[in-house]
């Protein structure tokens, strides 16, 4: 797929923040305000419209309210990049009402991760646009005492060197941390989440490849297939996001993996594509990461691409921010994998 790349971030222009799905702003403000401050020490300006710190219900906002202000900041020119406040479920709410003609006309950066996988692939399929698979503003730029370090690299790193020949190189990192910290109590703001120390990539199955950049995060990826709104894979290098399980608390159940997976090989999807990277999930033991790891084998039997896991991706931090269509290498003999 041909896809518009935006202009890359500079210093001094405008993000806006929006809430396409979950509600949760004014619940923990402090998160919005820390992420706020952050962009602005840096130089660059903020807009946030009418409705993106609302709550209504385990949404934002009404559908047309979350329409209307998506539209807003990619009319406004002095807008150069949204950033979604956080994901949640229903994003998928939006597709039939985008207006992708305008967002054609008005291309800029779109990030977030997670239930904004929707929005990904809708815009990339129906306004040719590249978007990026990213950090949320309270969910890593809310961050105390600051955001992780390695999370903001990766972030300023793909967005302002947009169109630089020049390969980027993500190493996995040193530290990692699915900690939780109880936002709402303020829990915190007492301390930073402690981190834990990385053991390096594990290939699944070692190889090299390239490929074009594209997926996201299960379940979200599996209520696209079969709608006007899928995007066809074939000849990328796929990734998988695990978020997290019934509960903030605890991850994805194996059970639940194990149906999405095989849902996405019954579609064809482990066959058309030409390597996999797979996030850390969310929560997992060590015995937990073994079973995902039997599973991904098993759904990704009869093809030969390499497999890369317990990557900087989605819902453990830190993470890095992938552009959808980039070119991916995955190749086993090296510490890192490169985006071209």
């Amino acid at each position: 797929m041909n896809l518009t790349i935006p202009d890359p971030l500079k210093k001094g222009d405008m993000i806006g923040f929006v809430s396409p799905a979950a509600g949760l702003a004014p619940f923990a403000m402090h998160r919005i305000a820390k992420a706020k401050e952050f962009f602005e020490k840096l130089g660059y300006g903020v807009k946030i419209p009418k409705n993106a710190l609302k709550n209504a219900g385990y949404v934002s906002a009404p559908v047309e309210d979350r329409l209307g202000d998506l539209h807003d900041l990619f009319r406004d020119k002095s807008v150069k990049a949204v950033i979604s406040t956080i994901g949640g479920f229903i994003s998928n709410q939006l597709l039939e009402g985008l207006d992708y003609k305008m967002i054609t006309r008005n291309p800029k950066i779109f990030v977030g991760y997670s239930d904004l996988t929707s929005l990904h692939f809708a815009l990339q399929k129906k306004a040719h646009l590249s978007t990026y698979y990213g950090p949320c503003l309270m969910t890593q730029f809310g961050e105390n005492p600051q955001p992780l370090e390695y999370t903001a690299n990766s972030f300023f790193e793909s967005l302002t060197t947009i169109g630089n020949k020049k390969a980027r190189k993500h190493y996995q990192s040193e530290l990692w941390t699915d900690e939780v910290l109880d936002w709402f109590k303020k829990e915190d703001l007492k301390r930073a989440r402690k981190q834990q120390k990385n053991k390096g990539y594990v290939w699944l199955r070692k190889g090299h490849t390239r490929g074009f950049a594209w997926g996201g995060t299960i379940p979200t990826i599996n209520g696209l297939v079969g709608t006007d709104y899928w995007v066809d894979c074939k000849g990328g290098i796929f990734f998988l996001d695990i978020p997290e399980g019934p509960d903030i608390n605890s991850g994805l159940p194996l059970a639940q993996v194990d149906s999405y997976l095989t849902h996405l090989k019954l579609m064809g999807l482990f066959r058309s594509i030409r390597g996999l990277i797979v996030g850390r999930p969310y929560k997992y033991s060590e015995d937990e990461l073994k079973e995902l790891n039997k599973i991904v084998l098993a759904v990704t039997a009869g093809t030969a691409y390499p497999i890369l896991t317990l990557a900087n991706i989605g819902h453990v931090d830190p993470i890095i921010t992938l552009r959808y269509g980039s070119t991916i290498v995955l190749d086993s003999a090296k510490s890192y994998f490169e985006e071209y």
